[in-house]
């Protein structure tokens, strides 16, 4: 009977505004948070309401993910609370020395924080404002600070515990990744265009090239959060990954190469056989749930392709990473031999923005905590509270000055909800149990606004100001304008944090393209760079396909990040990037030559004047030119497959000189 209720009334919200899905999960985290805010009271913390901001931060969809982020969060606030105490030690009562300190902590950890990803990346970021909790909050009296980190210690774990005996209660067990049947679909359509092209049918347009690289893009974004919790989502997740690196390789060697190697050496009635082999396989994958036969017709396909230049190499590593993608789930093993032949998965980090963001937060922290020092205003340490959170946390967002405004409004509607609770319900209170009761209507409110359709961009930070201002100490002390005094002092963190972001080395999408495209020049540079010298060519290989995978992960990210700055660059963007793995191809072609002993000496050296005025392309992409078309000349005779790539990649750098150009 109460299931039924609570059923009608999860329909009746969705008329009133309420996204079903979210309140529900919210409506279970408001109740862990009170769970865990009762039970840090009744273990004597100091601050019980701590243990309920833990709560909101810990909470997932996901037990696979509510474990992770917990492990993350413990180790966070582990690290966090050693670093505070750590700091205040070192300080010794000093303000100065210690805003400096915690300027550079913050900056480290954003730092790092912008290196890592998923639940990593926020641990690291946790760390960091961790310690200004323990670091700021009593640094009035340094010698309380041992009993506040071990109460910052014990109400996080105590929020953890709780959100992950809630959550492992209630919260649902990973399915099957959302982008796997996206992923196989695409695959089936590249299995098709191979068809095509064996018969020797056209092949497809740049539009539709950037169309598929486009939907990779959006699939790959996604993955992170999927391979939390075990092993076996890792093993997923990065099976799906190698098959998109796999797809993108074959998408080049058609619109490059696929018809410029058929030769007399394949036949008809060997592309009859092959075309229909990719199309079952196709069919497979689009028709069954389990398509283990497509592996199957990979196999045929693969021995059908023998004498079509490339073909029978790409149609082999379609298939393995195929297999090793439908096999990811279970627990089936691969060979030695399978896994050394595919595809590595290797990806992009943000070294300039990790740059910038330790940059960034070191200032922001050092500057505001200044402001604080010199005024003495006793309000400054909520502000330099809410920066060091916002100037950590979000600095891994595409766009965080334009989230500060959902950030703000959350944060001055958690002030107001706390302000009711203070002055409308704990009057009434007798003791301090009845002040820990009374919090949990206004709890269950935080969740009802993280769920409305027209609030839930803001609930969260609302729900995390709430339990940050409501410090239940019984009898109540203060007044109504020194409540008002404090909620405008942590409304003014996030507004600082918009300020740093908008003018203090600023965030936005057009900076994090170019930073992108610099990131790939930069990768070719060094491609150029670092000679081929070790006689072990199967090494060799290695270090050229991570630095291809490489390329491609950093080409999807180009991709997707042009498509949210504007249409009309996704196009461009994925030219460009298709033109900088073709630029990264030649420049291995043009490795592989230094090494080869039967060249001219003429040829050799115009060789190394090709690469060496590679390893400086941004200065002068230009100059390039006829260094790479003079080496395609002198090979044609002898390679003319090599020669025409080098003329190609000369052509790419030609149609995108401001692209090789482009510096962070």
């Amino acid at each position: 009977m109460t299931v039924a209720v609570y059923d009608r009334f999860l329909e009746r919200a969705a008329h009133w505004g309420f996204d079903s899905a979210r309140l529900r999960q919210h409506l279970r985290t408001a109740f862990a948070a009170c769970l865990a805010v009762l039970a840090a009271w009744a273990l004597g913390l100091e601050h019980p309401q701590w243990a309920g901001m833990t709560v909101w931060a810990a909470s997932q969809p996901l037990r696979g993910q509510l474990l992770e982020k917990s492990f993350f969060r413990t180790t966070g606030t582990v690290v966090g609370t050693a670093a505070g105490i750590g700091l205040v030690l070192l300080a010794h009562g000093d303000l100065l020395w210690l805003v400096t300190g915690l300027a550079l902590w913050l900056g480290l950890c954003a730092g790092l924080g912008n290196l890592q990803r998923g639940f990593a990346s926020y641990g690291t970021m946790l760390s960091g404002y961790s310690a200004a909790m323990v670091a700021l909050l009593d640094a009035g009296h340094p010698e309380h600070v041992y009993a506040l980190g071990w109460d910052r210690l014990f109400t996080g774990l105590t929020g953890v515990a709780a959100a992950l005996v809630v959550g492992w209660l209630f919260t649902p067990v990973g399915g099957e990744i959302p982008g796997n049947d996206q992923v196989r679909r695409l695959c089936a359509r590249l299995l098709r265009d191979i068809a095509a092209a064996a018969r020797g049918q056209a092949g497809f347009s740049r539009q539709a090239l950037a169309e598929r690289l486009s939907a990779m893009a959006v699939i790959e974004e996604g993955l992170d959060p999927h391979a939390a919790g075990s092993q076996r989502s890792r093993r997923a997740v990065r099976a799906l990954r190698r098959l998109i690196n796999t797809q993108i390789s074959a998408l080049l060697w058609l619109r490059d190469d696929a018809s410029q190697q058929r030769g007399a050496h394949f036949t008809p009635a060997q592309a009859t056989t092959l075309a229909e082999a990719l199309e079952q396989a196709a069919l497979a994958l689009e028709t069954q749930s389990l398509p283990q036969s497509s592996v199957d017709q990979l196999a045929r396909a693969g021995a059908a392709a023998a004498g079509w230049g490339a073909a029978q190499g790409l149609i082999e590593n379609l298939r393995l990473a195929l297999h090793a993608h439908l096999v990811a789930s279970t627990d089936e093993p691969l060979s030695p031999q399978h896994r050394a032949r595919q595809l590595p998965v290797v990806l992009h980090r943000d070294w300039v923005g990790a740059r910038r963001a330790a940059l960034r937060a070191a200032l922001a922290v050092f500057i505001v905590g200044m402001v604080w020092v010199l005024t003495g205003w006793s309000g400054g340490i909520y502000m330099l509270l809410g920066l060091s959170i916002m100037i950590t946390v979000f600095s891994s967002f595409e766009n965080p000055a334009f989230t500060m405004r959902y950030v703000t409004a959350g944060q001055a509607l958690g002030v107001f909800v706390a302000l009711a609770c203070q002055w409308l319900a704990w009057p009434f209170a007798h003791s301090q149990l009845q002040m820990v009761l009374w919090m949990m209507p206004f709890i269950v409110l935080g969740a009802l606004l993280f769920s409305h359709r027209r609030t839930m961009l803001s609930g969260y930070d609302c729900n995390m100001v709430l339990l940050l201002l409501l410090s239940p100490h019984y009898p109540q002390t203060g007044t109504l304008l020194h409540s008002l005094a404090l909620g405008f002092a942590v409304v003014t963190g996030p507004l600082a944090g918009w300020a740093t972001y908008r003018f203090l080395l600023p965030v936005t999408l057009q900076g994090r393209l170019q930073a992108l495209r610099a990131m790939m020049v930069h990768e070719i540079q060094d491609m150029a760079a670092r000679p081929l010298a070790t006689r072990d060519a199967s090494a060799d290989e290695r270090t050229q396909r991570v630095w291809r995978a490489r390329l491609y992960h950093r080409l999807l990210r180009l991709v997707r990040t042009a498509e949210k700055a504007g249409a009309q660059q996704a196009q461009a963007a994925a030219d460009c990037g298709l033109a900088a793995l073709r630029v990264g191809k030649s420049v291995y072609l043009l490795q592989t030559l230094s090494r080869d002993g039967s060249l001219g000496e003429s040829t050799a050296r115009c060789v190394h004047s090709a690469l060496l005025r590679l390893q400086r392309l941004q200065s002068a992409p230009a100059k390039a030119l006829p260094l790479l078309e003079a080496v395609g000349r002198r090979i044609a005779p002898q390679a003319p497959e090599k020669a025409l790539l080098l003329q190609q990649a000369a052509q790419d750098i030609a149609r995108h000189p401001e692209f090789f150009a482009a510096r962070a």
